[in-house]
């Protein structure tokens, strides 16, 4: 192609030639000039290049107990506050390219894969599933807090508690009354929840393991996992006769 742009006639301008045979003129204007072509395609080294021992040096305070963990940008900064320049950011990342190393330099947790809990219950009090839901009242900002134990087989509310505050210690108490109530053998019973910090808490966790009670988690950052209870919230929320907001946490107990 480029060859027939050349033979046209010498009054066709060579733009309308490259355009009806498809060609750049940018190709055409390489073809003419061979020293260009030959230097774009073997580029030689930039006169500001860093040397082989630069790079080298460069490498090995990136690779150092002080900065192996550090970004890049963190590390250059650094090393200016102590008056020292080794390179430009740039730089150090081009450096760290061609050896691989330009992914995550900090240290972080390797990847979990969490299994999606499967529950199955054949029988009452076989599986507890609990959360919390939070109750609006007429005072702006202020939650009661509604503290739901659901059986999972028969959806009956197991146990239920209203209070002014959402922490483990009212788990703990909600749990131990109701499970010495219920009358369940250890090893009987499991219980499923989210991971909200009173499901989490150590005290709480501690109390199912002495009960003989086994515990399940939904996953991390997954919101129907404990859809049961969910959905319980949700069947009490949209009761016709749901006041809303309540007056005080009297009010809410005697409604719930």
């Amino acid at each position: 192609m480029i060859d027939l742009v050349e033979q046209r006639q010498g009054d066709l301008p060579l733009n309308r030639a490259c355009d009806v045979l498809g060609v750049a003129r940018a190709t055409v204007y390489r073809r003419r000039s061979p020293k260009l072509t030959k230097a774009c395609n073997g580029r030689s080294a930039s006169p500001r290049r860093l040397s082989e021992e630069e790079r080298f040096n460069v490498l090995e305070t990136l690779h150092s107990p002080a900065y192996q963990d550090q970004p890049v940008g963190q590390v250059y900064a650094e090393l200016l506050e102590q008056g020292v320049y080794l390179a430009s950011v740039r730089t150090m990342y081009r450096i760290l390219e061609s050896k691989g190393e330009s992914k995550e330099r900090r240290n972080q947790r390797a990847p979990r894969s969490f299994a999606v809990p499967r529950l199955a219950a054949s029988r009452p009090n076989e599986i507890w599933t609990w959360d919390i839901s939070k109750l609006a009242t007429y005072q702006a900002g202020v939650f009661l807090n509604l503290y739901v134990i659901l059986d999972l087989f028969s959806r009956y509310v197991v146990a239920w508690m209203v209070a002014e505050r959402e922490n483990s210690a009212l788990a703990k108490q909600l749990f131990a009354e109701t499970i010495s109530r219920s009358g369940i053998e250890p090893g009987s019973l499991s219980v499923h929840s989210d991971r909200g910090a009173p499901m989490t808490a150590i005290g709480f966790v501690d109390l199912l393991a002495e009960l003989g009670v086994d515990k399940s988690l939904s996953r991390p950052r997954v919101s129907n996992d404990n859809a049961f209870s969910e959905a319980h919230f949700k069947t009490l929320k949209y009761q016709p006769d749901y006041p809303g907001r309540f007056a005080s946490i009297a009010h809410a107990r005697l409604w719930m």
